[in-house]
């Protein structure tokens, strides 16, 4: 039985979507794209533009004209991601975009027309595309949909992880709190709310490592 074209990752922040997506690209040959990270660079087009989180109009304006150019990963190499056509990957983990990306993402129209370019960016298939709502709103026909999760405390600790790699210290207490109050925005907004699709794969990655994650996953290709 073929390989599934599309393979949709969701799951909250810091379950590891990336890394899973990155390496299980790799494997099958694939494109992966974060699609995180075209929110975060919706919220950077924000702050540059000074364009407050509670501004609605203001902010699908934004998402409308700017020009988002995402480089989809091989698998080798993570994606690189432009906007109107400035190179901001580095500037996306800041603990400013961080905060601001859910306020951001609530907005049904700026989900809307990121909606439109993630389904253009998965057309030509092969693709291994992680998010918040790829298997329930972006792609809901996609052949097979991951949902990945983990504790609160081990998510914590991952990010604060991700954080000091790239120069910011933060407290593991603040960086609970701050993952708490995201967890908490994308599961209870109105427009497309985080949560697992009816026939999606839950895998805990609480005590299983990357390589063990991505093993599972590859299983679940040969099943579909």
């Amino acid at each position: 039985m073929p390989k599934p074209s599309i393979i949709a990752i969701d799951g909250p922040v810091a379950a590891g979507k990336t890394a899973v997506g990155t390496l299980l690209a790799r494997h099958l040959g694939y494109r992966f794209v974060d699609t995180g990270s075209m929110y975060r660079a919706i919220t950077w087009a924000a702050l540059r533009d000074k364009v407050g989180p509670e501004d609605e109009a203001g902010l699908t304006a934004l998402a409308q004209r700017v020009q988002i150019e995402v480089t989809p990963s091989n698998g080798q190499k993570g994606p690189r991601l432009k906007i109107d056509g400035k190179d901001v990957t580095e500037e996306l983990r800041t603990r400013e975009v961080e905060r601001g990306v859910a306020l951001i993402s609530r907005f049904a129209q700026v989900r809307q027309a990121m909606v439109a370019r993630q389904r253009t960016l998965a057309q030509p298939g092969r693709i291994v595309m992680a998010g918040r709502d790829i298997g329930t709103v972006v792609l809901p026909d996609a052949p097979l949909k991951i949902f990945l999760t983990a504790s609160p405390n081990e998510r914590a600790r991952r990010r604060q992880r991700d954080m000091e790699e790239l120069g910011q210290s933060l407290q593991l207490s603040q960086v609970l709190s701050d993952l708490l109050q995201r967890d908490k925005l994308d599961t209870e907004r109105a427009n497309s709310p985080l949560r697992p699709g009816d026939d999606a794969h839950i895998i805990d990655t609480d005590h299983i490592d990357l390589t063990q994650v991505v093993e599972r996953i590859l299983a679940l290709t040969k099943d579909n």
